[in-house]
């Protein structure tokens, strides 16, 4: 039972840490802030996931599956978070590749905010 669990350790380590490396190879190489978004925010909470998996397989404690319970979901709540905020802040200072979108619902309410007007009218 123990290699099994081991084995299970090594596999979720090991997927988890090529899912964190994805992500970081992929803020390198992606063209522009939209796509980089995307590679820091999808494979680096699964790569912490397995991460912690592998630490609760291998600690085999109940005690520390809250803590990595907490520690998960402070995770999967704040990526997304800034990464809409990273992308707020790419748009309206033009950080942003415009032939790359295939729609920009966004131009004209900033338009209609840089003239001074109300976005709704």
């Amino acid at each position: 039972m123990n290699t099994l669990l081991d084995v299970l350790t090594g596999v979720c380590l090991v997927v988890g840490a090529m899912m964190s490396l994805a992500a970081a190879i992929g803020l390198l190489r992606f063209p522009d802030l939209m796509s980089r978004m995307h590679a820091a925010t999808k494979p680096q909470v699964l790569g912490l996931l397995l991460m912690l998996a592998a630490v609760g397989l291998q600690m085999r404690s109940w005690a520390l599956l809250p803590l990595l319970l907490v520690a998960w979901l402070f995770q999967l709540l704040t990526v997304p978070v800034s990464a809409h905020m990273v992308g707020r802040a790419g748009y309206r200072t033009k950080h942003r590749r415009p032939e790359m979108l295939s729609v920009d619902e966004l131009d004209d309410v900033v338009a209609a905010v840089v003239e001074g007007e109300s976005p709704d009218s």
